[in-house]
């Protein structure tokens, strides 16, 4: 449960209280003696809420919708003739509609509906942001007939049911609100400006329009109304979608991971340095530093912003055999972290490298081999983007065997990218860093160039959905079109369900639209 502080807590009881206060007492004892203000609006629900957030500020907003709008304006604004003109600010003294008394001066904004966020009549309160102004005006907002504090998201959810937006639209600001770095704002913004949702309603009219096409042919076929070639023209738009739903799918989860953030996972065998990597590079003492092996038996995790991506950082257990049970239990668990990792960062004591540096590229693979799960282990070369060599305390080599290495591993096929720095001395921390950004940021992909990329994972199951009823349109083309027809119709349901619209008018609609029956 989310946590306040106290001071907001009792803001909290006030809507509460005046909730539960005005559904058990009778409309006329709440009814506000506004002139000319018509009580009716007070039976439908009309929703209020602090939206500017929790906190002390200069500005808090407070936010009204549905149809008893307008008599919270002229009741707390005292607008007893005119209202103000739509999307305009106006100075008002902000008063409690039972006592008269100014509770606040501020700025009142009067959106008529369908002319709003949630396409219903709406007010925006622009207060100040001090927790008693704040209480003082949701307790007078309480008072007014047919008010009640809005539920989470609710105002979202009216405006999705108005047709204001698209589900996708409404993940879209969802995410914008939580975007915590450069490139999720930027994602966000794209979905929220509905290009994802237009993509895929894009093949929802595609997908009606085969469906229709279908219907029709099953229909009137044998009255020789319908034209011949209607169910050839069908298997070539239906071909050309799955092909395109197919390459969608094929995005390796990079809308889902720049979300969610990048899992990148610090691995290696103990005193390696890969605690003081995590320290260095969130630049604090994040984890216990110590030169005694086995330190870090817990999976230590932190969030950071490495060039406007978001990245979830872990340093892990050292992996070694141990007769320690606890342990055992951390090495289980770091191998566990390296196999849901998005991109490994697999730190080797440079120390136990070969003095001989032609021998240093066999000594690193083995390396790998010992720290990547079996699966991750290719034949001829390590992934480029999903692992980083990372040989620590290079300030202890000799400057000519630290530029000979350094020149052996350059072009050495076979191995991931190899960064030789020191945590201590912080040399080849920023040729690091850029090698460490360049691969979070083809795992995660530029969020404005090329098509958008799927954001959530109910999007790829929907459409993998829809790819499997294309399917079976497939398979029962020539045996039964009444089966392959159900086949685009679910395939049609599962994308409606990514948008949140579909129906069956537009089905017939079409129909009508497209084919001349009786020509």
């Amino acid at each position: 449960m989310l946590s306040l502080p106290s001071i907001y807590r009792g803001i909290w009881r006030v809507a509460v209280h005046t909730l539960r206060t005005s559904r058990g007492t009778p409309l006329s004892r709440n009814l506000c003696t506004c002139d000319g203000v018509p009580a009716g609006l007070a039976d439908a629900e009309t929703i209020y809420a602090l939206s500017s957030g929790h906190g002390r500020c200069g500005v808090a907003v407070v936010r009204v919708s549905g149809p008893a709008s307008v008599i919270a304006l002229r009741c707390m604004a005292g607008l007893t003739h005119n209202l103000p003109s739509p999307r305009t600010a106006l100075l008002r003294s902000i008063t409690d509609p039972r006592s008269k008394e100014v509770l606040d001066r501020g700025l009142v904004l009067w959106f008529p509906a369908p002319h709003s966020f949630t396409g219903e009549d709406s007010v925006e309160f622009h207060i100040h942001g001090g927790p008693a102004v704040i209480t003082g005006v949701l307790q007078a907002l309480g008072s007014v007939p047919g008010m009640r504090p809005a539920e989470a998201g609710e105002f979202t959810r009216r405006a999705f049911q108005a047709g204001k937006l698209g589900l996708t639209e409404v993940e879209g600001l969802g995410d914008l609100i939580h975007a915590e770095t450069e490139a999720q704002r930027r994602q966000a913004l794209r979905q929220m400006s509905g290009e994802l949702g237009r993509l895929y309603q894009d093949w929802t009219h595609k997908l009606k329009r085969c469906l229709a096409h279908v219907e029709a042919f099953i229909d009137f076929s044998e009255d020789e109304l319908i034209e011949d070639g209607v169910l050839n023209q069908v298997d070539g738009s239906l071909n050309d979608l799955q092909t395109e739903m197919e390459q969608h799918l094929k995005d390796e989860r990079r809308g889902e991971r720049l979300r969610s953030g990048v899992q990148v996972v610090i691995a290696g065998a103990t005193n390696a340095g890969k605690s003081s990597l995590l320290n260095t590079l969130c630049q604090r003492p994040a984890a216990i530093v110590s030169p005694i092996a086995g330190t870090t038996r817990d999976v230590v995790e932190t969030a950071l912003d490495i060039g406007g991506f978001p990245v979830l950082l872990s340093d892990t257990a050292g992996l070694r055999d141990s007769l320690d049970l606890v342990e055992r239990e951390g090495v289980r668990r770091a191998r566990e972290r390296v196999q849901q990792a998005d991109l490994t960062l697999v730190v080797v004591d440079c120390a136990h490298i070969p003095p001989d540096a032609q021998e240093a590229p066999a000594f690193l693979q083995e390396h790998l081999r010992s720290v990547l799960p079996s699966q991750e282990q290719p034949q001829t070369a390590f992934p480029v983007n999903r692992h980083l060599l990372v040989l620590n305390k290079s300030d202890l080599l000799p400057e000519e065997h630290r530029q000979t290495l350094s020149r052996e591993l350059r072009w050495i096929s076979g191995l991931p990218p190899v960064c030789l720095v020191s945590c201590h001395t912080k040399e080849g921390l920023h040729d690091f860093l850029t090698v460490l950004h360049s691969s979070i940021k083809s795992l995660c992909g530029d969020p404005l160039s090329g098509a958008p990329t799927l954001t959530q994972a109910r999007h790829r199951a929907h459409l993998q959905q829809c790819l499997a009823a294309l399917a079976q349109y497939q398979q029962y083309r020539d045996t039964d079109l009444s089966l392959a027809a159900e086949g685009v119709r679910l395939a049609l349901t599962s994308l409606g369900r990514i948008t949140g619209r579909v129906g069956a008018e537009e089905i017939l609609d079409i129909i009508f639209k497209d084919f001349c029956i009786g020509k």
